[in-house]
Order: C-alpha cells, then sequence, then structure tokens
C-alpha cells in the first residue's frame, strides 16, 4: 500500500520469513554456519533455540535453500503438535517413502533402504523439526531412536530440531538425558542489540529499493529497538505500521509520536516503559509481552 509513496519495489518489512531479506548479523552468520556444517559433517543432533520472533524460522529457510542447491534429500515437519503415528506419516510424505504411510514399520523400513542408499552416493539426509518445544515425550523418543541409523561414516540421517528456550529446558529433563546426549551442535539466537536493529532496518529497506533510507531517523529506530527489545519480528511489525500510519498522514519521515500512536495500537510493554501524562512515580512495572503471534 506504502511501497509507490515511499519509493520501494516490495514490503520490506513482511512477516514472513524471507531468506533474501536475511540480515546477516554475526550471530545469524554463525548459526547457519553452525547448521549447515552440522549437516555436511554428518553430526546427527543440531539444536537452534531462541525466544519468540528471534529468527530461527528464517535460518531454517536458509538451511532449506543451502539442502535444495546442493540436491540434499530433506524433510520439514512445521507443526509439532503430533502424536508418534502422524510423525511417521509426516515423514513418509515428506521424504516421499514408497510405503503404506500409515505403518510404522513400514515407513522405518523404507526410511532405513531410502538414507543406505544416500550413504552409498556418498550424501545425507535431514529431518528439519520446527516448533520442537512442542513435541511429545513420546514423539521427542521417535527421533531419538532415529539418530541411531549411522554407518561407519557417521550419521545417517542429520537431525535439527529448532525451538523456545523451552526446549533446552525439556532436553534436559532426566528421561531424555539419552537424547541430550547426542547433541553435538547448539546455538541459541540472542535479540538484537540496538547497532545491530538499526543496521537491521536499514538492510531490509535496502533490499526493498532504498539503499539510503532517510524515513526512520536515527532516534526514532533507538526508540524502536528499546520498545521492541531487539525482537526482529516485533521490529518487523513496528516498522510496516509506522510506514503505513506515515503514509496515511502523507509523512515522509516516522516520527516519535509516530511510534507512540503504533507502539500503543499493538499494545508493546517494555522495560521502563511511561504512560503519556502520568508521573514517573506511577511507571509500568510489567514484564514485555508484544504481541501474539504463532511462535517463531
Amino acid at each position: 500500500m506504502y511501497n509507490a509513496f515511499f519509493g520501494i519495489t516490495e514490503n520490506p518489512f513482511s512477516l514472513s520469513p524471507d531468506p533474501t531479506f536475511l540480515y546477516r548479523s554475526s550471530q545469524h552468520e554463525e548459526a547457519l554456519a553452525n547448521l549447515i556444517y552440522g549437516v555436511q559433517s554428518r553430526k546427527g543432533f543440531i539444536v537452534l533455540t531462541g525466544e519468540v520472533g528471534t529468527g530461527k524460522t528464517t535460518m531454517l529457510e536458509c538451511l532449506r535453500e543451502y539442502l535444495e542447491s546442493q540436491y540434499v534429500e530433506f524433510a520439514f515437519l512445521f507443526n509439532s503438535r503430533i502424536n508418534p503415528q502422524q510423525f511417521f506419516e509426516m515423514i513418509a510424505y515428506d521424504f516421499d517413502l514408497r510405503c503404506e504411510k500409515g505403518s510404522k514399520t513400514e515407513v522405518l523400513f523404507a526410511l532405513n533402504q531410502m538414507l543406505i542408499q544416500q550413504a552409498n552416493e556418498g550424501r545425507t539426509a535431514v529431518l528439519i523439526v520446527d516448533e520442537a518445544h512442542n513435541l511429545d515425550w513420546e514423539v521427542l523418543e521417535e527421533i531419538r531412536l532415529l539418530g541411531n541409523l549411522e554407518n561407519r561414516r557417521g550419521k545417517l540421517l542429520q537431525i535439527v530440531l529448532a525451538g523456545q528456550p523451552e526446549l533446552d529446558r525439556k532436553l534436559d529433563a532426566p528421561n531424555l538425558r539419552q537424547l541430550k546426549q547426542r547433541i553435538v551442535l547448539r546455538y541459541s539466537l540472542k535479540p538484537f542489540s540496538e547497532t545491530e536493529a538499526v543496521e537491521y532496518v536499514e538492510s531490509r529497506l535496502a533490499r526493498a529499493g532504498m539503499p539510503d533510507q532517510q524515513v526512520f531517523p536515527l532516534e526514532v529506530l533507538t526508540e524502536i529497538h528499546r520498545r521492541t527489545q531487539g525482537i526482529p519480528r516485533l521490529i518487523n511489525a513496528v516498522c510496516d505500521n509506522c510506514l503505513l500510519t506515515a503514509f496515511a498522514a502523507e509523512q515522509r519521515h516516522v516520527t516519535l509520536e509516530i511510534v507512540d500512536e503504533v507502539s500503543t495500537d499493538m499494545r508493546l510493554e517494555w522495560p521502563g516503559r511511561r504512560l503519556r501524562g502520568t508521573r514517573r512515580e506511577y511507571q509500568d512495572t510489567f514484564e514485555p509481552t508484544g504481541f501474539t503471534d504463532r511462535g517463531d
């Protein structure tokens, strides 16, 4: 809606995970390098965690692009609220296994054959599970058992588990200690620093056709970072709404007043927030909540 007004070619702040808009911060570069290295080296289990909106799904999309470019077989499970039977059915569909998909035995037999064939050709296969913090204990145990498939060169199936910090706590449970011991690579994504948040916004605008952005003054970007606490998804949502509000008011620059209006509409909470017209002793003390979304 506002693209032509600001002279950009596409929406720079879409909430959909798009690898073409990846801001290559040092931590995101390291996270992606860990994922690729773990797959290439046949390390077996790799875990990626981070708070809601820190970019886990974007990292997984980048990994998918890499796997597709290398013609690596992979299955991507995006719905983790499943039982063991549904888990094996989804694996069978994603790996396109020629078997009775409702039979765990046949799925395991076909999967093993496929993995051995891939290994004989000097290749591997990857299972990616997003929102893994929602997995039932029984499904996690099935995943652990899949990690036992190996030959002398390494694991036949590389398993990437991505989820919120609850996943780390779940993996620390005594009944999952065998799975925890098999995890050889871990990485945790953190919110952006102020410098990273500024560079993040500017890189997305540049990708959308505004290489020298003048829409968001530095003090506005600093305030956006403070109110979103460096969470990339929240930054996207606030910036998108700020551009829309500025467009509606026919303003070429986003102001602190616009940020105030957007923050109120989105019901943002942040440490030290002070309501308009109140004295400092009546500051809010709520913890940050952002806004409700599906998870990553």
